[in-house]
């Protein structure tokens, strides 16, 4: 248990910072999977929005330091080799 007003306060402001974190992330996981299932249907104008908005997803995490800089552009560069791979096909 926090022993002082500022510990007290930094609980409940990581409570609210774990909740939200929380709801980024499964956002994520499922433009993520949606990503995932759409490249495997080899549709490559459906891949093509997908792709930009799962995109737009993870800058926006990193942005907010839910998930690292790297993190991200490296998630986006698998994402784009995929999707070269559909749309090459």
């Amino acid at each position: 248990m926090p022993n002082n007003n500022s510990a007290v306060k930094r609980m409940r402001r990581s409570a609210i910072s774990r909740e939200r974190n929380k709801a980024v992330r499964s956002e994520i996981t499922s433009v993520r999977n949606e990503v995932q299932a759409v490249m495997g249907g080899k549709e490559a104008d459906a891949a093509k929005k997908v792709f930009s908005r799962y995109c737009s997803v993870l800058d926006k995490a990193a942005k907010r330091g839910v998930i690292g800089k790297n993190t991200a552009i490296r998630r986006k560069r698998r994402a784009s080799q995929r999707l070269a791979k559909v749309a090459a096909t």
